[in-house]
């Protein structure tokens, strides 16, 4: 079972566990909008069922874990955006923090604690102001966000549901990973999006926050195969999961805009930074302090060693390059169909104001 299986990670830990001949099933929250793009294909499989629940609602979960009885739950789902915690922090709470104990306690209170392994997805965020580089499993946390100190409960909960009721529940510190898949208002697939964007005519500029922020970022699609692995060995463990590699936010722009053929440079420092197309001198990056978060991170850089030891991860299996590639070439794609699209419609609309259409 699978919750926030419409996020990224959902879907591409759905792909992996169906692969492996799992019987995987979603928990998704009822909605008037179509929010299951990542999933759309795997629908027609089988092997792939989803369920209406909530984080917020414990009957809907006892009823879905009641009813599935699963071997292995992965609780996938929050309100993930940092920025938007600050913004709606009781509500982020709620599904991040109390979410954790109604999974917890559905599993307990249907029987299967002694049978079924948690999966929890806790964040690097939960070093916030760190204290030491890189973060192994031993730095001590000091979150910086709503988000963060929501995640750090679930953790906390995680830790005492293991050792008071021995259930095999454990949480993987997941460092920032990116995809394709990832959401538009993230700043990666922000920055992707963007080049593209403006490569192809549709954007005149890209406005970000911080960009000497660092960051440890891989792959998603790499990261789910360890979120498996850690329920699959003889105990429960808390991992740390990262590439233990650092770069920019200005890094990842430099790279995103070299990928279709723009060359940047950068004046300026803070607020008034800016991103130089060499070429053409055309201001293509501001920052504006709109996008800065009232208490920042600014240094995250995982220790992934023992999640390689122990569990015989490679987290570089796709380099930082390739990941922000395969970004960039999937957002150029897609504004090209949107372009295309809008060619489609423009041509409908003259048709019909010249009488062509009936």
């Amino acid at each position: 079972m699978i919750t926030g299986v419409t996020g990224q990670d959902g879907s591409f830990l759905s792909e992996f566990l169906l692969e492996k001949g799992y019987e995987v099933h979603g928990l998704i929250r009822r909605s008037s909008t179509d929010y299951r793009a990542r999933i759309a294909h795997l629908e027609n499989n089988e092997h792939f069922h989803l369920h209406y629940g909530d984080l917020g609602d414990s009957m809907s979960l006892m009823s879905v874990i009641g009813q599935i009885r699963p071997d292995e739950i992965y609780n996938l789902a929050a309100q993930s955006h940092v920025q938007v915690s600050f913004n709606v922090p009781e509500y982020t709470a709620d599904v991040v923090a109390t979410g954790v104990l109604r999974v917890l306690e559905a599993v307990r209170l249907c029987g299967l604690a002694d049978t079924c392994r948690i999966y929890q997805a806790s964040t690097s965020e939960l070093y916030g102001k760190v204290e030491e580089v890189p973060q192994s499993e031993n730095t001590p946390f000091h979150p910086f966000s709503p988000y963060a100190v929501a995640k750090q409960y679930g953790y906390w909960i995680v830790k005492e549901y293991r050792e008071a009721y021995g259930m095999y529940c454990c949480s993987g510190i997941l460092f920032n990973h990116e995809s394709e898949r990832r959401g538009e208002t993230f700043v990666t697939r922000k920055i992707t999006l963007a080049a593209s964007r403006i490569k192809q005519g549709k954007q005149d500029k890209l406005v970000l926050g911080n960009l000497s922020a660092l960051r440890d970022w891989g792959y998603a699609r790499d990261y789910v195969e360890c979120m498996w692995l850690m329920l699959q060995q003889d105990k429960p463990e808390d991992f740390v999961i990262a590439t233990g590699e650092q770069h920019s936010v200005r890094e990842f722009c430099k790279l995103a805009f070299q990928y279709i053929g723009i060359d940047l440079t950068f004046e300026g420092t803070g607020e008034e930074e800016k991103g130089i197309d060499k070429a053409t001198g055309k201001v293509l990056i501001e920052v504006s302090p709109e996008f800065y978060r009232p208490t920042d991170v600014v240094n995250l850089w995982g220790d992934p060693s023992r999640a390689k030891e122990a569990l015989g991860w490679n987290p570089t299996k796709t380099s930082f390059e390739e990941l922000v590639r395969i970004m960039v070439e999937h957002d150029m794609e897609q504004v090209a169909k949107e372009r295309a699209e809008e060619y489609i419609d423009l041509q409908k609309i003259e048709s019909l104001e010249k009488g062509v259409i009936r």
